[in-house]
C-alpha cells in the first residue's frame, strides 16, 4: 500500500497548525486542566465503543463483498475496514483520498479485481451515509421540539435537509442514465492513462476496451449491492450500529468531564462534523475538531474548554486509535505482500 509520505507529512503537519490555533483560542491551560479532571472509569470505556464502530462497519463491509460474491470471514473483513479507516485518516480529503489506497487493499487481500475493492467500498461508504444523515435528523428534531434553534442549528438543519434530499437526487439521476456515465468514464479515463503512460517508458497504456470492461465491473457490483434488498438492509443496520458507537463516544466523552447532555446532541453534531473529513487535511484532523466546538458549545451549553476536552477525547479514540491499530494492520499487510 503506497502512501505519499511528504504529502501525509505536509498534511498532518497543517493540521496539528489548525489544532494549536484552536486550543489557543479556546484556552490551553483550562482545556488541559478539564482533560485531567475526567472520569477514569468512563474513559477506559471509551476504547470499547470505538471498537464496536469499526466492527459494525466492518461487518458491514463483509455484507457487501459477500454481494458482490467474495465470501470473507468477520475478522477479516475487520481488520481490513480498520486498515481502510488508517488509510483515510493518513491522505487527503479524507475518505476521498484513501479509497483507491482501500479498494487496492481489499482487492489484493481478497483476491478480487480492482474495480470490484472500489465498488465494494463505494458502496460501505454510500450505506454509511444514509443513516448518518437520518440520525442528524433525529437530533434536529430533538432541539426543534424542545428549544428555540439557535443560528449554528439553523445552518445544521438546512444543510441536513439539503444533504437529504439533493444525495439521493443526484444518485437517482448518475444511475438513470449510467449507461452515458459509463461511456463518458471510459472515455475520459482512457485519454487521462495515454497521457499518463507516455511518461512511462517500455510501458503500454491500457486499451478502451480494457477500462471500458473495468468500469463496466465497477457499476455491475454495484448494482448488484443496490438490487439485493435483505443484505442491504442488513449492510444499513450495521452502518447505523457505527453512527450511534461513534455518537455515544461523543457523548461519553461529554459525560467523562461531568457534562450531562442529552444524546440527541452528538447524534446531530458528529454525522455533520464528519462533512469536514473533505477538507484537504489528512482524514479531516483539525476541521473535524473545529466543527464539533462550534456546534457543541451553543448546542450543550458546555463552555469551550470543556466542549474542546471532549472533542480530544473523542477523537483519541475515534481517529487515533484507528490510525494506531490501522497502521499495525498496514504493516502486516506490506509484509504479507513481501
Amino acid at each position: 500500500m503506497d502512501v505519499n509520505v511528504r504529502a501525509t507529512v505536509a498534511g498532518f503537519l497543517a493540521a496539528l497548525g489548525v489544532l494549536a490555533v484552536l486550543l489557543v483560542f479556546v484556552g490551553v491551560d483550562e482545556t488541559l486542566a478539564a482533560v485531567q479532571m475526567a472520569d477514569p472509569a468512563i474513559l477506559a470505556l471509551l476504547p470499547v465503543v470505538s471498537l464496536a464502530w469499526l466492527t459494525a462497519w466492518g461487518l458491514s463491509l463483509r455484507v457487501v463483498l459477500g454481494v458482490i460474491g467474495i465470501p470473507i470471514s468477520t475478522l477479516k473483513a475487520i481488520s481490513i475496514y480498520t486498515t481502510a479507516v488508517f488509510a483515510n485518516n493518513v491522505t487527503p480529503f479524507g475518505q476521498a483520498g484513501g479509497e483507491p489506497i482501500t479498494a487496492f487493499l481489499i482487492s489484493d487481500a481478497t483476491e478480487s479485481r480492482y474495480e470490484t475493492g472500489l465498488a465494494a467500498i463505494a458502496s460501505v461508504d454510500a450505506l454509511n451515509l444514509f443513516p448518518s444523515l437520518s440520525l442528524a435528523a433525529v437530533g434536529l428534531g430533538y432541539y426543534a421540539a424542545t428549544a428555540t434553534l439557535g443560528r449554528q442549528l439553523q445552518v445544521a438543519g438546512v444543510a441536513v435537509a439539503a444533504l437529504a434530499v439533493l444525495i439521493p437526487l443526484v444518485g437517482y439521476a448518475v444511475w438513470r442514465r449510467r449507461d452515458v456515465v459509463e461511456d463518458t468514464l471510459a472515455r475520459s479515463l482512457t485519454t487521462l492513462a495515454s497521457g499518463v503512460y507516455r511518461l512511462l517508458p517500455n510501458r503500454q497504456a491500457p486499451t478502451e476496451q480494457s477500462i471500458r470492461v473495468r468500469v463496466d465491473g465497477f457499476f455491475h457490483a454495484i448494482e448488484r449491492v443496490a438490487t439485493d434488498r435483505r443484505q442491504l438492509v442488513l449492510a444499513l443496520g450495521f452502518a447505523t450500529i457505527g453512527w450511534l458507537a461513534l455518537s455515544t463516544s461523543l457523548w461519553l466523552s461529554l459525560y467523562a468531564l461531568d457534562a450531562r447532555v442529552p444524546l440527541a446532541a452528538a447524534l446531530l453534531i458528529v454525522p455533520i462534523a464528519s462533512i469536514a473529513s473533505v477538507t484537504p487535511l489528512p482524514g479531516g484532523l483539525g476541521g473535524i475538531e473545529a466543527v464539533l466546538i462550534t456546534l457543541l458549545v451553543p448546542t450543550t451549553s458546555v463552555t469551550a474548554p470543556t466542549a474542546a476536552a471532549a472533542v480530544i477525547i473523542h477523537r483519541s479514540v475515534t481517529y487515533w486509535l484507528p490510525t494506531v491499530l490501522g497502521g499495525v494492520g498496514a504493516i502486516a499487510f506490506g509484509l504479507n505482500r513481501k
